[in-house]
């Protein structure tokens, strides 16, 4: 006997459209959002009181730290301030990154939700057990 989605007796042509549906809600949802970032040499990542952490002051420390490791490898503060340096940058990356949508109307939203949601009820529904 021919299975379904999921090996159940779930209907195949129900798993397909919910899964396109749910593909191209996915997909004109995230096609409609803007990323943007300030990241830079002089921009401020972290702040402590009234000092500030530049991107650029993140890299003094990483390069002590990758000189220490050039030095002898089994430097362990190197490896700390290069790691520590580089761990803080990369979220620093991460927390200058800006989401923006793109001019859409309500409608445009609905719809897209829509797609996506009526998609995922579709594919769920698809894996259980006709009666």
């Amino acid at each position: 006997m021919f299975r379904g989605a999921g090996g159940t007796e779930g209907g195949m042509v129900q798993f397909l459209v919910g899964l396109a549906l749910m593909v191209g809600g996915g997909y004109l949802f995230l096609d409609s959002i803007q990323v943007r970032t300030g990241f830079g040499m002089g921009y401020r990542l972290y702040g402590f009181g009234g000092f500030q952490i530049t991107s650029g002051m993140l890299l003094i420390p990483f390069m002590i730290g990758v000189s220490l490791i050039f030095y002898s490898r089994k430097n362990y503060l190197g490896w700390v301030l290069a790691g520590a340096a580089l761990v803080a940058l990369v979220f620093g990356v991460i927390r200058s990154v800006n989401f923006v949508f793109v001019g859409m109307s309500a409608f445009d939203l609905l719809l897209i939700l829509t797609l996506f949601a009526g998609g995922l009820g579709l594919f769920l529904n698809s894996l259980r057990k006709l009666k």
